[in-house]
């Protein structure tokens, strides 16, 4: 009896010992929502993600070859709207002008008073079109400047990326693109940097 209670003793004592070791290893082991995210194949480091993004909205406000074409952009469109204001402005004072003498019958004949009217039609006529030309003269220069600015961005960006160490480049617009990302992703700064050093050259 008492060898039988011993042997018992001691595989209780042993089973005992093999409950309490899977118990920590099990506690040891990582839990994980899916297995893939468990597999160290699959776990990336957030630290060492190869990807990184531009705030386009800040790098045009550093950039000076942005500033300095958005400025002359700027000052045409200012020239051009004065100068259909100013051809406006005679345009309607010649109208009133017209008015005011057909209505005191200041004409000396119907013939010079429709003469008269046919030359204000075709200077509104030119007017509208100058309007026309220069809007699309400058909706021209504006996608002009957009294509270079695009074109100087993608060439730093080869060179700001000639080691390969980001896979992913992305660009940010007024926070339309990219809902949140870590600061340590943003590489603005270093590409406006490069784009201003090489625009000085």
């Amino acid at each position: 009896m008492n060898k039988t209670t011993t042997i018992f003793n001691a595989l209780t004592v042993i089973l005992l010992a093999a409950v309490i070791v899977l118990f920590v290893l099990v506690i040891k082991k990582p839990k994980c929502a899916q297995a893939e995210a468990c597999n160290p194949s699959t776990t990336v480091e957030m630290n060492n993600l190869p990807v990184a993004y531009i705030n386009v909205d800040s790098l045009l406000l550093q950039y000076d070859f942005a500033i300095n074409a958005n400025d002359a952009l700027m000052r045409k469109q200012e020239d051009a709207r004065l100068r259909i204001n100013t051809q406006a402005k005679r345009l309607q004072e010649d109208m009133n002008d017209f008015q005011r003498k057909l209505e005191n019958n200041a004409f000396l004949s119907r013939t010079r008073a429709e003469q008269e009217q046919t030359r204000l039609l075709q200077k509104q006529e030119e007017l509208q079109k100058l309007d026309a030309q220069l809007t699309e003269e400058l909706m021209v220069e504006q996608q002009n400047m957009s294509l270079q600015l695009r074109d100087s961005i993608n060439n730093i960006l080869k060179v700001y990326n000639a080691d390969n160490r980001y896979q992913l480049i992305i660009s940010n617009t007024s926070g339309d693109n990219l809902l949140y990302a870590s600061e340590a992703y943003n590489i603005t700064n270093d590409v406006v940097e490069l784009l201003n050093t090489r625009c000085k050259k």
